[in-house]
């Protein structure tokens, strides 16, 4: 019997929040998010502005802008930013379609640990898995811990092996 090698399903869908950060218009941080349940993709979502507002990229976010520029660190004055977070455009995603996205099982995938505002949505709507890549400075670790979320942290270097394997089968 020949060995066959494919992605687990948290190696797949994660490369599918990894393809969705490539259309991140944010100049700060690029972020991939995908909704996944029974192995199904519900949603996805990067970030950046709202639909209608100039691109982040292009000048939308002043806050961006001035992060960019050393004038503010970062996690600063996040109140300010214009741009929309990847899960909470994923999360925004399945309420304007109708997707019933939190129940019986649904899974965050990102490719940071989610902040605080997207921590919050994705507990109300009841996801109770994130899978991410990447920390982030401003997660409340004890919040995911009191709402029974379990946070799983894959090997960026498997996923990226995976990524690679895509485009070197094309040459």
């Amino acid at each position: 019997m020949s060995s066959f090698d494919r992605p687990n399903w948290d190696e797949y869908f994660m490369l599918q929040a990894e393809l969705a950060k490539l259309r991140s218009n944010c100049v700060t941080r690029q972020v991939g998010a995908v909704i996944v349940r029974n192995h199904r993709q519900l949603a996805t979502g990067y970030n950046g502005t709202p639909p209608g507002i100039k691109n982040c990229f292009e000048g939308g976010c002043q806050r961006c802008q001035d992060r960019m520029d050393g004038k503010i660190k970062s996690g600063a004055s996040l109140d300010r930013c214009l741009c929309n977070h990847a899960e909470a455009n994923a999360i925004m995603h399945c309420a304007i379609l109708g997707i019933e996205a939190g129940v019986a099982g649904a899974v965050l995938y990102t490719t940071f640990v989610p902040c605080l505002e997207c921590t919050k949505m994705a507990i109300t709507i009841g996801i109770k898995k994130f899978v991410c890549l990447d920390t982030y400075p401003e997660t409340d670790y004890d919040l995911l811990k009191e709402a029974g979320v379990e946070v799983v942290h894959l090997d960026k270097e498997k996923v990226s092996s995976w990524a690679k394997k895509l485009i070197d089968k094309n040459e």
